[in-house]
């Protein structure tokens, strides 16, 4: 496997209908939206799905979702603990940050692909680790709307000593949508960085085929399947390891404009919009259709 020798940079046009991309905890999980009104999915929850899609692909993940455990370890000190190439640097005379900083990355496709920083008490090595894969939080084309509905649950979810068969304050809820929206998610692959967490070539076409089937298996009550969909994916492979154009101009080079002749039917699809490439003296890309 070979380290990446080319710096890459990427795009990924999303449609959202009827579904909650990205829910704000502090905004009572409504779709997540700027002071503009723009839609926006944060780049954590992006690479949350990543992150997904890598492990349902076979590769070893240090970062796993509690509901998506595959190793029985029930925090990420515990996935740590148990790896003995990592230990074998921890602690003692042996301690040593960059063999254990290589070890993890070694280990863990997340590691040398997002970074992580590794402080546990019981070691003598703190460590953080910067990786090469960036990702932009993705922002709507245009200003969202979204849909509220009050829903209720069928039974109590604890029983009221005083009156058993009162309803509890608990079975009221609120549930949020994005009626529609196209968002786009940019990205780029440092290769500075992919050499010293050795991130290979190979690891960069396992993220292109995560980013090309993002919502796979990713169904829940908030993103019923189907409401969320990869339209188009946009790559582009340098020819140095610095780059030809700033990652900036690259994905400026990706135009999205309302489609004039867009019908009815269509206009709460991805066909709203148009999506032309300006092309860039020396620079390729290639485009790959979603799941």
């Amino acid at each position: 496997m070979s380290v990446l020798d080319r710096k890459i940079d990427f795009a990924v046009v999303v449609s959202v209908r009827n579904a909650n991309p990205n829910g704000d905890p502090l905004n009572g999980n409504r779709p997540r939206q700027n002071y503009d009104g723009y839609g926006e999915i944060s780049d954590v929850c992006i690479k949350r799905k990543l992150r997904n899609r890598l492990q349902d692909m076979g590769e070893l993940i240090l970062v796993q979702s509690d509901d998506r455990r595959d190793d029985g370890h029930r925090s990420i000190k515990d996935r740590v603990d148990a790896n003995e190439a990592v230990q074998e640097h921890a602690k003692g005379k042996k301690a040593n940050k960059e063999l254990y900083a290589d070890a993890a990355c070694q280990s863990w496709i997340d590691v040398r692909s997002f970074g992580q920083v590794f402080a546990f008490s019981g070691t003598d090595v703190s460590v953080g680790i910067r990786g090469p894969v960036s990702i932009h939080t993705a922002v709507s084309q245009d200003r969202i709307d979204i849909s509220s509905m009050q829903i209720t649950k069928s039974v109590n979810s604890v029983t009221s000593p005083k009156d058993p068969d009162k309803r509890g304050s608990d079975t009221m809820g609120m549930k949020h949508r994005v009626d529609f929206g196209v968002y786009v998610i940019y990205g780029s692959i440092n290769t500075q960085l992919a050499e010293k967490t050795g991130f290979t070539y190979e690891d960069a076409e396992k993220l292109r085929e995560a980013l090309r089937t993002l919502f796979a298996n990713d169904t829940s009550s908030a993103r019923p399947d189907g409401s969320m969909e990869v339209y188009k994916l946009y790559w582009w492979e340098h020819k140095s390891k610095l780059g030809q154009y700033s990652s900036a101009k690259v994905h400026r080079s990706l135009i999205i404009e309302e489609n004039p002749e867009v019908n009815e039917a269509e206009k709460n699809t991805y066909a709203r919009y148009t999506y032309d490439i300006q092309p860039l003296d020396g620079l390729e890309v290639q485009e790959y259709e979603g799941l």
